[in-house]
């Protein structure tokens, strides 16, 4: 029998560090971000631990090993996380009379300090729009902008704030508003706007949020050194623990609401969060539902990051979800969807 070199075992080493860090990562949904706020982290980086975990599966199996039953397992007790990054196929039903559509987009302020050379972004966003034409729009970190002309919706609900230049968020919509609101996070500028909007007879709450930003640049190409990578760690473990709060907030206050719900708008985190498992809570992912690849909404060049959602509740059937990367008229992607009230 040939002793194992050495070489085989510090590989399996590194195998099984991953494997216990990934089982963590799988918890720390579970987990309130404030009880553990820097190993949260890891779940930014759990799409990577399962890539790793894939590989090291392949390699054992190549060699006819049993050690590769360690990964498989990993990976078998995360198949739900798995779904959750990768869609392979999409879902695009017929259309019927009784759907419709919503978009929600981060306009970043309409490029209004010119993070982008283009003189006329908020014309090409419009344009966007119109090319989708959603019969609800959800903007997140909108300003108000005299070329940004969206002359289709009869009714919609702005918030802003601030002083020249003011920001914040709104809803337009095709079907009547009866009803809207706000809620405002404490020591944030973040909040959540929404609207009560009547479709053939039925009343329809729409929330758009917008949580706390974990402040991190879409291009970093300076060197990370070991204070910056402390540093960046700590934002994102404080951006977090407040994500926590803000999400409970708007779970609180969704259970109160007696019609269906829809809830759109940029989470700031992925899917494999506590933040996320608290919004959505029983809800519909649409993504996951009807769309496909990474879903990526969010233009960072290092990962395919999906931090903006639209969930909705068991009684809407998904039938259309898109997120168009080619739009590069923001930081974020706009993302869209077709649904239906299921007529109970």
């Amino acid at each position: 029998m040939n002793k194992e070199s050495f070489a085989s075992r510090l590989v399996f080493f590194c195998n099984k560090v991953l494997a216990l860090v990934t089982i963590l990562a799988y918890i720390l949904p579970f987990l309130a971000p404030k009880l553990f706020p820097f190993l949260s982290v890891l779940t930014l980086i759990l799409p990577f631990f399962i890539v790793l975990n894939a590989i090291f599966f392949v390699f054992w199996a190549l060699q006819l090993k049993r050690k590769m039953i360690l990964s498989g397992l990993v990976l078998f007790f995360g198949i739900t996380f798995v779904s959750k990054l990768y869609k392979f196929s999409e879902t695009d039903l017929p259309k019927e009379s009784t759907d419709f559509s919503l978009m929600s987009y981060n306009v970043r302020l309409f490029n209004l300090y010119e993070w982008l050379p283009a003189k006329d972004i908020p014309e090409q966003i419009t344009e966007v729009i119109q090319d989708y034409n959603p019969d609800i729009l959800c903007l997140q970190e909108y300003s108000p902008n005299d070329k940004v002309r969206l002359r289709n919706f009869p009714y919609k609900f702005i918030e802003v704030d601030g002083g020249k230049n003011k920001y914040g968020q709104a809803i337009y919509s095709k079907f009547e508003i009866v009803n809207k609101g706000e809620i405002d996070f404490p020591n944030s500028s973040n909040n959540v706007l929404f609207v009560d909007v009547v479709n053939q007879k039925d009343t329809i709450r729409v929330y758009s949020m917008h949580l706390q930003s974990i402040k991190i640049s879409t291009d970093i190409h300076e060197k990370i050194d070991e204070n910056k990578s402390k540093f960046i760690f700590k934002r994102i473990s404080e951006a977090f623990s407040e994500q926590q709060l803000q999400a409970e907030m708007i779970k609180e206050h969704y259970n109160s609401c007696k019609y269906p719900k829809i809830i759109c708008g940029d989470m700031n985190n992925s899917a494999f969060s506590y933040v996320y498992r608290t919004i959505k809570g029983e809800m519909k992912d649409a993504f996951e539902m009807a769309g496909t690849g990474f879903g990526k909404s969010y233009n960072f060049d290092f990962y395919p990051a999906r931090i903006d959602y639209i969930f909705t509740e068991n009684e809407f059937e998904i039938k259309e979800f898109k997120n168009n990367t080619k739009v590069k008229l923001s930081d974020h992607f706009p993302i869209y969807t077709r649904v239906s009230l299921e007529k109970k």
